[in-house]
């Protein structure tokens, strides 16, 4: 009799042990992001990576070992998700010399840092939006957990033209400039199109990132001119669509805009000089607008700061840091679809919170501003049935905030809570 009182005490002892550790948030509001509407007083109880239940008032835990987590003065919200990030590193005025200089693991070092600032500032998700490769190993290490740091979807290396905007060559002597082709992401006709993207679905890439025409930061004069033939950009969106692969365009010039638009591109990166025939023509093709105010706003100040960039770049930087935001209103009003997307990596990472303030003062309600970064990127990304909302069965990615974000969306720059995959990061 007291073997068998002992055998089932150790049994029990064993079951409360191993009995799964869920988490019980008693927050003071949620914001639903479909509705917009801020509830109040609820419990979301997280079992594993999911939220299990939404429940009315504080819950008590269910078992011993659970943990309830006081935010009963936060306004609480599903993780961010910014569509335009350079996870591998940040621009200062040493990277123009830096990338022949460092080698991939210097990289690695440096990308490993900007993914955790960035989780911690409440970005849960992103789409990285080329680098050196690097972007595709660090975003495994994450999903293993080696490392800490947002789910990632990334382009790997960007495609460009020769001489184009993301040839890794341009500004290079000509002992180093060499020829490169797909593998390297340069392309010059839809046959090597096609390639490039294959090799980057070889190479592990999520999604497919062109830069449709000149970039302010590269080493070439023009930061206007279209780089693609639409036959090159039908080729790539095509060989993309047979691979799942969603696709976006750098491009400030409006004559690139419109043949990636024509061409299937579905998201346009900055869209600086886009006319008001460009915006027409992105609703007819339900093209997204992915604005990156914060960094026009950077790359205009830093153009100020002597020698932070090449002399060829100054100039472009002073001529699209201002005009964004005015194109960026002028879409909106027009109805285009709004994606969010900051090009953290151009400022430093951790920062992505100030679009939301930038958004808000060129028109785009508080509300809107939120969903471009929650619902509408989650639809985009294809994760619209996991993120973007807090709701039961979704990805337990969850933030919080000191403030109504409704009414103070500046309170975004300044996250308070960050639980991404039921895992807390930060509680302050």
């Amino acid at each position: 009799m007291k073997l068998k009182q002992l055998i089932f005490g150790f049994a029990l002892l064993l079951a409360q042990v191993t009995l799964a550790q869920d988490y019980y948030l008693h927050c003071g509001s949620i914001l639903d992001t479909k509705s917009g509407k801020l509830l109040p007083n609820k419990t979301i109880v997280v079992a594993k990576n999911k939220i299990a239940k939404i429940q009315e008032g504080f819950v008590a835990k269910a078992n011993p070992n659970d943990i309830e987590v006081n935010l009963k003065n936060k306004f609480v919200l599903p993780g961010l998700i910014d569509l335009h990030v350079h996870i591998e590193g940040e621009l200062n005025s040493k990277s123009y010399v830096s990338k022949y200089i460092d080698n991939e693991a210097d990289v690695a070092f440096q990308a490993v840092n900007c993914a955790e600032i960035t989780l911690l500032g409440g970005f849960t998700t992103i789409r990285d939006l080329g680098g050196t490769g690097v972007n595709i190993s660090l975003r495994n290490a994450i999903n293993k957990g080696l490392i800490k740091g947002p789910r990632i979807y990334t382009a790997g290396k960007a495609i460009a033209t020769t001489g184009g905007h993301a040839d890794p060559t341009n500004g290079s002597n000509r002992k180093l400039v060499g020829d490169p082709g797909p593998h390297e992401g340069v392309i010059n006709s839809p046959e090597e199109a096609v390639k490039a993207v294959r090799e980057r679905y070889k190479e592990g890439a999520d999604v497919i990132k062109i830069t449709a025409t000149g970039g302010v930061l590269s080493v070439a004069k023009s930061g206007k001119n279209p780089q693609f033939s639409i036959e090159e950009i039908k080729a790539i969106t095509a060989t993309a669509k047979d691979y799942n692969m969603l696709t976006a365009a750098h491009a400030h010039g409006d004559e690139g805009m419109q043949r990636a638009i024509l061409g299937g591109i579905k998201t346009i990166e900055h869209g600086t000089f886009m006319s008001e025939e460009t915006m027409e023509l992105m609703k007819k093709y339900d093209t997204y607008l992915v604005p990156t105010l914060t960094a026009a706003k950077e790359v205009e100040k830093n153009a100020e700061v002597p020698d932070f960039y090449p002399e060829i770049v100054v100039p472009k930087a002073r001529e699209v840091g201002p005009q964004i935001k005015a194109t960026f209103a002028k879409a909106y009003k027009k109805g285009v679809k709004i994606a969010f997307g900051t090009d953290a990596g151009v400022f430093p990472h951790g920062i992505n919170g100030k679009e939301f303030g930038y958004m808000v003062e060129a028109g785009m309600p508080e509300i809107e501003a939120i969903q471009a970064a929650t619902i509408t990127n989650a639809q985009l990304l294809g994760i619209d049935k996991e993120a973007g909302q807090l709701k039961e069965t979704f990805w337990a990615d969850i933030i919080a905030v000191n403030d109504n974000p409704l009414k103070n969306i500046k309170t975004l720059e300044a996250v308070s809570f960050v639980m991404k995959d039921g895992k807390i990061y930060k509680n302050q």
